[in-house]
C-alpha cells in the first residue's frame, strides 16, 4: 500500500523553499500557525490570496502595485529627469526606507548572469532604454549591489547608454564590497546616494 503524502507535508516542504527558511524552521512555522487557524493562519491565507490576486508590476517601472502605476510613478512631485536603477523591488524599498532620492525608478527584475540565462531582455534592460530616450532622462543612477553580477550589469548599463547625452552615476561610498541593497541601513543608503560618482 502506498503512503499518501499529507497536505501538512506539502505546505511544510514548500514553506522550506522559501528564502530564509529551511526544513526546521518551516516546519516549526507551520506548526505554530496551526495551533492559531482562526487568529493567523486563515486571515495570513486570506491576505495571501488577495496580494496574488491584486498585486502586480508598475507598467512604467516594475514596483509592486494594485494600479497600472505605482504610487511613485504617478506622483507629480517626483523628479522626472532622474532614474535610479535597482536589480529588484526589495532594492527600491530601501531606497525609499533612506528617504533621500525624489526622483522614479526602474527595477531591472534581476541582474546579468550567465549562470542563471539572465540576459539583457530578461532584466528590463530594453525598457529602461525606452524610457531614457521618450522622458528625457538628464541622470540614471545605478544602485546596484557591489557582487560581481551587480556590476556586470552596472558597466553593460553604462556602455549602452554612452552617446544617449545622459549622466550615468552609481552610488559612492558606503556600499561594502559585495553589499546588497536591502540589508543596509538608511544612513548609509543615503550617503552612498548623496556620494555618487560618474560611471
Amino acid at each position: 500500500m502506498i503512503k499518501r503524502r499529507s497536505e501538512i507535508n506539502d505546505l511544510i516542504d514548500e514553506m522550506a523553499r522559501l528564502p530564509g527558511l529551511g526544513p526546521r524552521s518551516s516546519r516549526r512555522l507551520v506548526l505554530h500557525l496551526l495551533k492559531r487557524k482562526s487568529k493567523q493562519m486563515e486571515p495570513i491565507a486570506k491576505l495571501m490570496l488577495d496580494v496574488a490576486r491584486l498585486i502586480r508590476e508598475c507598467n512604467e517601472c516594475g514596483n509592486l502595485t494594485e494600479a497600472d502605476r505605482c504610487e511613485i510613478c504617478a506622483a507629480e512631485n517626483r523628479a522626472k529627469g532622474e532614474i535610479c536603477v535597482v536589480a529588484d523591488v526589495a532594492d527600491l524599498w530601501a531606497m525609499e526606507r533612506a528617504g533621500s532620492f525624489k526622483g522614479r525608478y526602474h527595477v531591472l527584475g534581476g541582474l546579468l548572469s550567465m549562470l542563471n540565462n539572465m540576459g539583457p531582455d530578461e532584466i528590463r534592460i530594453p525598457k529602461l532604454m525606452e524610457r531614457v530616450e521618450a522622458d528625457s532622462v538628464s541622470e540614471v543612477i545605478l544602485a546596484l549591489n557591489l557582487t560581481v553580477e551587480g556590476q556586470t550589469t552596472a558597466h553593460y548599463i553604462a556602455e549602452r547608454l554612452q552617446g544617449v547625452g545622459v549622466k550615468v552615476t552609481s552610488l559612492g561610498t558606503g556600499v561594502p564590497i559585495g553589499g546588497e541593497l536591502d540589508y543596509l541601513d538608511e544612513g548609509t543608503i543615503a550617503a552612498a546616494l548623496d556620494a555618487r560618482k560618474d560611471v
